[in-house]
C-alpha cells in the first residue's frame, strides 16, 4: 500500500469523524503534556474532568511546580498509577527552575525528562511543534497490526521494533500532528478491539485482516500479566471524633497515599484470632471496642487484584494508646483533604457519611 494513500484516508477521516477534545485544541506542550500523562492507562471520558481540573488548577507550569506534592496527588486522586502525578510534579520543578517554563523543543529534548517515554516524546513534539515523529500506543498497535497482517507480538523487542519503524515510514511529513492524532482516534473509536466497523473502514480495500478473517486475531499479545491476589485487614481507630492514618512510604502500590492501620494475609480473614501473633493488635484489643469486620471490598489493579476488610477500634478519651510511629490523628475535615486510595475513599463515604 502506497504510504501517502493510508495516511490520506487516516487524516480524511479523522478531520470527519473525530471528537472535540480541548487538548487538541491548543498547541501549549504543557497542555499537551497534561493530558498525555493523565490518559496513559486511563480513558478519555474519566481522564477529561481531572485534565480540566489540572488546567483550572494550575494553568500554567509554573504554578505546577509551586504546588506541594500532596496537593497534586490529591487532586490526581481516583486515576491510579501515582508515580505518575509524582513525576509530573518534579518534571514541572525541572522544567520551571532549571530551563525558565520552557519545554525541549524537539523529541529528543523531552524524552530526557523525567516520566517521559518515547510515546509521550514523540506526542509532545508532533502536535507542540509538527515534528514528523511517529506515536506507537495500543491504538496504533492495533491498526497497523490489522491493517498490514503482522502477527508480530506487540509485547515483544523484535515486534515493537518492527512496529515503530513501520509507524515512522507511514507518518505524514506534512502534516505529522494531525497524522499522529488520526491513527490515534481510528484506533480508539473505530478499529476498535472487538467491535471494529470493518463495513464503514476507509481502508477496508487494503486490510490484510479483513481480507483474511484474522480482524479479531490481531494484533498478537503473548504476554499475560499475572495477577496477584492481596487480602488487606484495615483498623479504624476511633478516639475522641477523630481517626488515626498514615502515610504510605514503602515501595508499594499508593506510595506517598493515606490510609489505615493496615497488616496484610494469605487469605480473607475469618476471625481476629488469626491476628494472635500482632502484639499491637493484641495489645489495642483489649483497650478499644472492636465492631464486626464490614463487607470485603475488592479493588482491582492492571496487576493486583486487593480485597480488603475493615474493623473498626473504639477507643474511650480517657484511653492511653501506645500506637505506632506511623499513625496520626485526623478529624474528618481533614481526612476529606489527604489524598487517599479509592479503596480508603469508598470505605470512607460508605461508613462515615
Amino acid at each position: 500500500m502506497n504510504n501517502k494513500f493510508f495516511a490520506n484516508q487516516l487524516i480524511k477521516w479523522y478531520e470527519y469523524y473525530h471528537r472535540d477534545l480541548p487538548w487538541r485544541q491548543t498547541r501549549n506542550p504543557y497542555y499537551i503534556w497534561l493530558s498525555e500523562v493523565i490518559l496513559q492507562q486511563t480513558r478519555v471520558a474519566q481522564g477529561l474532568p481531572y485534565y480540566e481540573r489540572f488546567v483550572n488548577t494550575y494553568p500554567t507550569v509554573f504554578d505546577l511546580a509551586n504546588a506541594a506534592e500532596q496537593e497534586v496527588i490529591r487532586l490526581w486522586q481516583g486515576l491510579g498509577y501515582y508515580s505518575r502525578a509524582r513525576n509530573l510534579h518534579q518534571t514541572a520543578k525541572y522544567i520551571a527552575g532549571e530551563l525558565n517554563g520552557v519545554f525541549p523543543p524537539n523529541y529528543a529534548g523531552l524524552l530526557r525528562l523525567k516520566g517521559i517515554g518515547p510515546y509521550t516524546a514523540a506526542a509532545i513534539a508532533s502536535f507542540a511543534y509538527d515534528e514528523p515523529v511517529a506515536v506507537v500506543d495500543g491504538n496504533v498497535y492495533r491498526v497497523l497490526a490489522r491493517v498490514f497482517g503482522i502477527d508480530k507480538d506487540i509485547t515483544g523487542g523484535e515486534g515493537q521494533r518492527q512496529f515503530s519503524k513501520l509507524a515512522s515510514e507511514l507518518i505524514s511529513r506534512e502534516h505529522p500532528a494531525t497524522y499522529n492524532q488520526a491513527i490515534m482516534e481510528f484506533g480508539a473509536v473505530h478499529c476498535t478491539p472487538s467491535a471494529p466497523d470493518c463495513l464503514l473502514c476507509p481502508l477496508q480495500q487494503e486490510c490484510l485482516a479483513y481480507a483474511t478473517g484474522r480482524i479479531h486475531l490481531l494484533p498478537v499479545k503473548d504476554k499475560k500479566t499475572k495477577v496477584r491476589e492481596r487480602f488487606f485487614n484495615y483498623f479504624v481507630i476511633v478516639q475522641n471524633g477523630r481517626i488515626a492514618m498514615r502515610q504510605r512510604t514503602a515501595k508499594d502500590i499508593w506510595h506517598k497515599l493515606y490510609d489505615f492501620y493496615l497488616t496484610e494475609t494469605e487469605s480473607n480473614v475469618q476471625s481476629i484470632d488469626e491476628f494472635s501473633d500482632n502484639q499491637f493488635l493484641t495489645s489495642i484489643f483489649s483497650q478499644t471496642i472492636l465492631t464486626p469486620p464490614s463487607r470485603i471490598f475488592t479493588y482491582i489493579l492492571s496487576h493486583q487484584r486487593i480485597q480488603a476488610q475493615f474493623w473498626m477500634l473504639e477507643a474511650s478519651p480517657e484511653t492511653v494508646l501506645n500506637l505506632p510511629s506511623d499513625l496520626t490523628f485526623f478529624n474528618e475535615d481533614e481526612i476529606e483533604n489527604v489524598p487517599k486510595p479509592v479503596l480508603i475513599t469508598s470505605y470512607w463515604k460508605e461508613h462515615f457519611f
